[in-house]
């Protein structure tokens, strides 16, 4: 709630629209939370006495007009009425030669995580919107809300100066407005201090770059720096139309550059200098990553940056310019520029980087047995120094390590034993010792996509030890990697003998092999040939065999409908997000929940994040349904795991997040796994 009230003071909204309702008809909790925190927040942003310690980063209580809620007609559920505002939101616009609908479903496809590509939408699209809170609109969302400068201060004469440089630009010479827009930011400075003065200059001081065709960018060679190394910046400037432009100085990282050159019309300006980087220089992390989690949200000690899409750049270059004798700062990021032979110019963040990150091999180690298990710690020595540092391992009291030896000076390998028989769960963290003192290790983590900038974070690294009740039935199983999760090597862990099946691997002589067949998750979302094989994969079932099919996003393949079970059902948007709700057992003498591992409401104890997503709905007859959970507040649901008997094998389907829960070393997690894995076995039957 603050994080929202923080962020309506900041941004000073005139109208809030929600996407959902704050009940159940929204879908599901993380829905209707949304809905639930806008309506409060509404009422509490403008309320002095709510959040009082805000006020001294600058804010102020804000009170938005209106709320409205944006109804919606899907999904079986319509709750639109004709005396609703409607809006046509499939307007064009003949600047952007594009409708507002085409933009809305380029931006949806970018939402490449959940596979909701959309078709672009041209054309009429009515839109419904209800009163929530505040004062009712009658034809517009904006009505009765100031949008002239009328709303601003002594800024009377501004919205003429404004019309007048907009009748005078030309599109084949913009260069003609820069000194237009100068002397505009000169009369915004003079206002008085308020939100609209500071969005206003930032928006002006972008339109006379623009205008002039300032390019300034400050680059480097690689796309990480370390902390106690040294860092060459390559600093570019043009001034591509020929404006009356010239630097005046460049700060970077503590350093000036002073320097009085006049920007001759679109000549090419290069400065190269280094600077060093100090050991103490933070590591580049996301910001809501920078402190430990509190369960279910996140912590942020800069106030400054909540609501903030992203965090700082590592290094920030300063560039002090005059634009028609006028001095402006212009801000630009120190980043990484490279020319791919493929996509041309391309720039990613700069990051820094500690002088050397570790991480274990695997990092998660399930005792079913007293059993030893190998590990490795994986060293990598980022500085200058190539000092090797010294390596322990913490909260060894539950286990005995025995090194064993030592590779190619980076990897070592240790051997662990649990101490104790009975379940428990436990970690071991990675300690560094160069400077006297044993700190925590970090393991560096990248997230690399086309449609998004790098962004590398780093986590301390530790080794979890899970010792489990665990019994498994069956040796092989053949896994079909989905969009991307850690549930093979869980496998693997657990004894299984867990062999990658790509699309030549699915012939009726391959399948015979294996024990179980498991899709991962979304894996019918992403492989057109997996309803190709359809029919090798029912006749693997026919014969004995046990496909488990985890959760996919719908029952879609690009265009076609996908093929994924031997009867129907149908995969909803149905889920269970409290990772505490109560489960209850609707046969509990099902084998699922009987052998090999008797499942009891402790293997639901100590779940992350959620319960199950993209449950079944309108199962066959055929299908069994053997548990049940809930939201608070929400219907049950019955569709998290669903089976069905075909020929002589089972069919499973679930949404329940396995993919979640197995690498965090939830035990019940892989216990409930095993025994669904072993329902083709014949006690499972």
């Amino acid at each position: 709630m603050s994080d929202v009230v923080w962020v309506i003071r900041r941004f000073q909204p005139d109208v809030i629209v929600t996407r959902f309702p704050a009940v159940s008809r929204a879908g599901h909790g993380h829905h209707s939370a949304s809905a639930v925190l806008a309506r409060e927040a509404f009422e509490a942003a403008g309320d002095a006495d709510r959040f009082p310690e805000q006020f001294k980063y600058g804010v102020k209580p804000w009170k938005p007009k209106r709320l409205l809620w944006n109804t919606f007609n899907f999904g079986g559920a319509n709750t639109t009425s004709e005396d609703q505002l409607k809006i046509d939101v499939g307007v064009y616009n003949a600047v952007l030669g594009k409708s507002f609908g085409e933009v809305a479903a380029e931006s949806r496809s970018q939402h490449k995580s959940q596979g909701f590509g959309v078709p672009r939408s041209r054309g009429q699209a009515i839109e419904y919107f209800t009163t929530v809170s505040g004062d009712a609109p009658k034809a517009d969302l904006m009505d009765e809300v100031p949008t002239s400068w009328d709303r601003v201060e002594g800024a009377g004469k501004i919205e003429a100066i404004t019309d007048q440089i907009i009748q005078q630009y030309s599109l084949t010479h913009p260069e003609k407005s820069v000194q237009a827009l100068v002397d505009l930011y000169k009369e915004i400075s003079n206002l008085k201090d308020g939100y609209w003065k500071i969005q206003k200059l930032k928006e002006v001081q972008q339109l006379i770059e623009a205008c002039s065709g300032l390019w300034l960018e400050a680059t480097v060679g690689s796309p990480y720096t370390v902390q106690g190394d040294s860092l060459q910046i390559v600093f570019g400037m043009i001034n591509r139309l020929g404006a009356n432009i010239a630097l005046h100085e460049i700060k970077v990282n503590g350093f000036d550059t002073l320097l009085k050159q006049d920007l001759s019309p679109n000549k090419n300006y290069f400065i190269t200098k280094s600077t060093f980087v100090d050991k103490n220089k933070e590591i580049t992390q996301p910001y809501w990553l920078a402190e430990d989690m509190s369960p279910g949200s996140f912590n942020v000690r800069d106030q400054l940056m909540i609501g903030e899409a992203q965090g700082k750049p590592a290094f920030e270059a300063q560039f002090q310019v005059s634009v028609q004798g006028m001095d402006f700062t212009f801000t630009r990021p120190v980043q990484f520029k490279f020319t791919d032979p493929v996509k041309g110019e391309l720039y990613e963040p700069l990051t820094v980087l500690p002088p050397a990150t570790g991480r274990f091999d695997p990092d998660l180690l399930i005792f079913t047995s007293n059993k030893e298990k190998n590990f490795e710690i994986i060293t990598k020595i980022q500085g200058i120094g190539n000092i090797q540092p010294v390596i322990s391992l913490s909260k060894t009291d539950n286990v005995s390590i025995n090194k064993l030896g030592n590779f190619f000076h980076s990897t070592f390998t240790y051997s662990a034993r649990p101490l104790k028989k009975e379940s428990a769960v436990f970690f071991s963290s990675l300690l560094f010792d160069q400077n006297g003192k044993p700190e925590p290790a970090k393991e560096l983590k990248t997230i690399s996509y086309d449609h998004i900038p790098r962004i590398d974070y780093f986590l301390n690294s530790k080794l979890k030890f899970v010792v489990a009740d665990l019994r498994i039935e069956g040796k092989r199983i053949g896994y079909i990697e989905g969009a991307g999760d850690k549930v093979p090597q869980a496998l693997q862990q657990m004894g299984y003998e867990v062999i990658l099946l790509k699309e030549k691997d699915i012939t009726p002589v391959n399948l015979k092999q294996f024990d179980a067949v498991l899709t991962g998750i979304r894996a019918y979302n992403i492989h057109e040939w997996l309803s190709e094989k359809y029919d090798i994969l029912m006749d693997y079932v026919k014969n004995g065999g046990n496909l488990v099919v985890q959760y996919n996003t719908n029952s879609q393949i690009g265009p076609v409908k996908a093929k994924i079970s031997p009867y129907p059902f149908v995969i909803s948007r149905n889920r269970v997000t409290d990772e505490n709700a109560k489960i209850s057992f609707l046969q509990p003498d099902h084998p699922v929940l009987n052998y090999p591992n008797k499942i009891t409401d402790k293997d639901f104890e100590g779940w992350v994040q959620e319960r199950g997503i993209y449950f079944a709905d309108q199962p066959d007859a055929k299908f069994e349904t053997v548990l049940s959970m809930h939201d608070p507040g929400e219907q049950e649901q019955k569709g998290s795991l669903i089976i069905s008997s075909f020929g002589k094998g089972k069919f499973v389907y679930t949404g329940l997040v396995f993919f979640r829960e197995l690498p965090a070393g939830v035990p019940g997690a892989y216990r409930l796994i095993a025994n669904i894995i072993a329902l083709n076995h014949p006690k499972g039957f």
